[in-house]
């Protein structure tokens, strides 16, 4: 292995062995605190510390690093007290996560170090909305993000460097290449020779890097980020390297050949940059039994501060309090001058204010900037805020939700509008276990809102017309808001914006350009989680949202001898359960009117709430209306016959009749 110095100092060379041998050390301790059951598992990066530690090297204080679970060298070299790094590991409360999460899965914005989902490919997108929000700064800041050759086999893998690419980000995209997939090689796993090939085909520069060799590491990253300072761009590195333990301790290394596992052993990169040192003069064999002795030291003392500390005692209330960021609600009142628009145009509106109240909004879709988006909801606001906040995204949902929480977690606000509801099913996994997540596991906000154009109505057919919103109202971490008129729609949405929790913003296109209602002119927010009593009555309550409201108020319509209260929702996460109890023992009898195949959906949760805690105040069962057990169909008289408004009626009159 040739290293080369250039114009490291001794002292800069002797630094960088600490911190390479910091890692190593620490490794083995821990193997033998699992063999003594005193670790419970272990994923060990031994072979591979030169490329985490060579980049952390580099890497400013302040810039993101998203690293894997193998890279030790990273945490170690931000200088993480060893006894968090252990309280980390062990589950105890002085670690990242609160014993919620392990090992490595954890973030810490004073470290500036973005942890991984078990998913993978997510943190990918993560580090492009990191390295946007750096480039809307112009701060130089460069951002590095970790991945195994397994990953790259990904979709978001192909997405994130796809954004990159087009946005000209500042990302350092590292694969750690280590010949296995867990057990499986690559040559199962990819054809082509070299990964780094890969970046041909989104225009991007790459390179392959001996990532066993320190200085080499160091060299090219330190001309690398020189670089992209002054050329902003993205970056793919295949770090060639080896993995010399198993996946993680469990399952050992039988699967890869003896003179593959001989042959890596000669690599080293800790020894092989302690035998430089040593035979240029730089380490003397006392000085690194001193390095080795202090380190070991460190490790010893911390981990005996670690075992004194004790187990964490489960809190109900602590753990439910950080499902979500806490906030309260702004409330903006309007004035009193009004005008009559659509529900469209209140988005619209709304959208257009929180855009020029909160100057770190970003707002992304596919063709949402001139075109103005496949509604026209954001047509004109690129003259007025420019591309930069007005981000036309390629075809890839899943790494454009990483991206907003990437942006979240770099200190903007982020809207990314699905063009339709159906396509989140491709940005389904960082909604609901990255962003859902995030503040459980790490105290860290995702200052997100998705937008869900969506329902029925419109003879668009099963991928175009799905009322989706059961997939979300059952996670934890998520908030549901689904209006049914204008200015619901226009005060819910600042709202949503103003929140740095994750929303799940629904539109229901059907009623996009029919519905009209006199709206402030001006900025104001609604609170979530409260309730419209849209008409008041003592035969029955009506519960919906959405369309449903309104196919509940033309059955009302016709039918004036019914005396309802009608509840519109609002919100569905969270919930307004006073208002719903309040009407349910008021009026005796209860019926759910939801735009959602029946089983599994929000009519099924409120109808169980209402038995659990109304049940002495019914004088019939619950009523459940919802739309036939199969996909929405195209044609009009199928779709029709889908969609519950047409049984609505005899369903009401059936159970006042009861």
């Amino acid at each position: 292995m040739n290293f080369e110095r250039k114009e490291l100092s001794n002292s800069q060379l002797l630094d960088l062995y600490k911190k390479i041998l910091k890692p190593r050390l620490i490794e083995e301790k821990m193997l033998i605190l699992i063999r003594q059951g005193k670790v419970s598992k272990w994923f060990s990066g031994i072979g591979q510390e030169a490329i985490s530690v060579g980049i952390t090297s580099v890497l400013d204080k302040d810039e993101y690093i998203l690293p894997m679970h193998r890279n030790l060298g990273v945490f170690t070299t931000r200088d993480i007290p060893l006894h968090r790094l252990f309280s980390q590991w062990q589950g105890k409360k002085n670690g990242f996560t609160k014993g919620r999460d392990r090992s490595f899965h954890f973030g810490t914005q004073e470290y500036k170090i973005i942890g991984m989902i078990s998913h993978l490919g997510p943190q990918l997108g993560i580090a492009d909305g990191i390295a946007l929000a750096n480039k809307l700064r112009k701060n130089g800041k460069v951002t590095a993000v970790f991945t195994g050759e397994g990953a790259t086999s990904e979709g978001d893998f192909h997405e994130a460097l796809n954004i990159a690419a087009v946005w000209e980000l500042p990302v350092l995209f590292v694969i750690e290449n280590n010949g296995y997939g867990l057990s499986t090689p690559t040559n199962e796993q990819y054809r082509c020779e070299n990964l780094a090939d890969k970046g041909v085909g989104y225009g991007m520069e790459s390179h392959i890097v001996d990532g066993n060799n320190l200085l080499e590491v160091v060299h090219l990253i330190s001309e690398l980020k020189a670089s992209m300072i002054e050329n902003p761009r993205p970056v793919l590195l295949e770090f060639k390297t080896f993995r010399m333990r198993g996946h993680e301790e469990a399952s050992g290394t039988k699967y890869v050949p003896q003179e593959l596992m001989d042959m890596w052993a000669v690599k080293d990169p800790v020894e092989n940059y302690r035998n430089y040192l040593k035979a240029t003069a730089v380490l003397s064999e006392e000085e690194d039994e001193a390095i080795r002795a202090e380190i070991k030291k460190e490790i010893d003392t911390d981990w005996a501060k670690v075992q004194e500390e004790p187990e964490i005692v489960a809190s109900l209330e602590e753990e439910l309090r950080d499902v979500y960021q806490p906030y309260t609600f702004e409330e903006f009142n309007p004035s009193s001058e009004m005008e009559n628009i659509r529900v469209i145009d209140a988005i619209s509106n709304g959208l257009r204010q929180s855009m020029e109240r909160h100057e770190n909004l970003v707002i992304m879709g596919q063709d949402i900037a001139e075109y103005g988006g496949a509604f026209k909801i954001t047509d004109g606001f690129v003259a007025q805020f420019g591309k930069e906040r007005v981000r036309n995204t390629p075809i890839c949902e899943s790494a454009v939700v990483s991206a907003a929480n990437g942006l979240s977690i770099n200190g903007f606000k982020a809207v990314m509008e699905m063009q339709f509801a159906d396509f989140v099913s491709t940005g389904f996994n960082p909604i609901v276990n990255l962003l859902a997540k995030q503040h459980y596991r790490w105290q860290e906000k995702s200052d997100v809102v998705v937008r869900m154009p969506c329902g029925g109505g419109t003879q668009a057919g099963p991928f175009h017309s799905q009322t989706n919103e059961a997939w979300f109202t059952k996670t934890p971490g998520l908030k549901v808001v689904y209006p049914a008129f204008p200015y619901d729609a226009k005060g819910l949405l600042n709202t949503a914006i103003n929140d740095p929790n994750p929303v799940l913003f629904f539109e229901h296109k059907q009623l996009y350009r029919s519905v009209y209602q006199d709206v402030p002119k001006d900025y104001y927010t609604l609170p979530f989680g409260k309730a419209s009593l849209i008409k008041e009555g003592t035969d029955v309550t009506i519960i919906s949202f959405g369309a449903g409201v309104h196919w509940a108020l033309e059955t009302l319509a016709k039918n004036p001898e019914i005396k309802a209260d009608l509840l519109d929702l609002r919100t569905l996460q969270p919930m307004d359960w006073d208002a719903i109890y309040a009407s349910v023992k008021k009026t005796n009898k209860v019926i759910i009117l939801q735009e959602d195949t029946l089983f599994g959906g929000v009519a099924s949760d409120i109808s169980a709430m209402i038995m659990e805690n109304c049940f002495e105040h019914l004088d019939a069962p619950v009523r459940r209306v919802g739309s036939l057990e199969s996909a929405i169909p195209f044609m009009k008289s199928l779709e029709d016959q889908y969609l519950p408004k047409g049984r609505f009626e005899v369903e009401l009159k059936e159970l006042l009749a009861y």
